[in-house]
């Protein structure tokens, strides 16, 4: 299985970027491609809703950064794994602008999707998704239910399947395993 890790730890120093490493590992060692971005060390501008992957560049952001990377990464995987601690309430702030540069992924037409509006695919086949959360300074078990639960609103409008949820008080080891039997 393919695998995109989108590692959404500022600090290359954290306990929680080792983690993410040492999930990665886990996966590489059960015999699938692992890929991992660190997403501290790439170029995202941040989305500024001007429409240019939609109109000007369509499936490409116009900015000419690292996300036009990330979304390869993302539409070339089985599964896409989001990992960031929780911290003030919410993911961090790298994994929220890469996960907003990933519009380009969908269509701009609307289309009526079980009750809801939903953009239209853009292609034929989108990534399993799997989101990891670590618990930060001051996080509680309601905002990581709530970040949980954003984040599988988010995954649904990309039109990935989610495949699973996970917080990172357990070994590496045994996330990577649960992962990989939920895929």
């Amino acid at each position: 299985m393919r695998i995109t890790i989108l590692n959404g730890e500022p600090d290359p120093g954290s306990s929680f970027h080792r983690y993410v490493h040492e999930l990665a590992g886990q996966l590489t060692a059960s015999g699938h491609q692992v890929l991992t971005l660190d997403l501290g060390g790439l170029d995202l501008k941040g989305c500024s809703g001007c429409f240019g992957c939609w109109v000007k560049t369509p499936g490409r952001c116009v900015k000419g950064d690292d996300s036009g990377r990330v979304c390869r990464a993302v539409v070339e995987a089985d599964l896409l794994v989001a990992a960031s601690r929780v911290t003030m309430g919410f993911t961090s702030a790298l994994l929220k602008r890469a996960a907003d540069q990933m519009i380009p992924l969908v269509h701009p037409y609307l289309e009526l999707e079980g009750g809801e509006v939903h953009h239209r695919p853009r292609y034929s086949s989108y990534p399993g998704f799997a989101l990891v959360l670590g618990p930060g300074p001051g996080a509680d078990a309601e905002d990581l239910e709530i970040s949980a639960g954003l984040w599988l609103r988010l995954a649904r409008n990309l039109k990935f399947r989610t495949v699973f949820t996970a917080v990172a008080d357990r070994p590496a080891r045994e996330v990577a395993f649960d992962l990989v039997a939920a895929a």
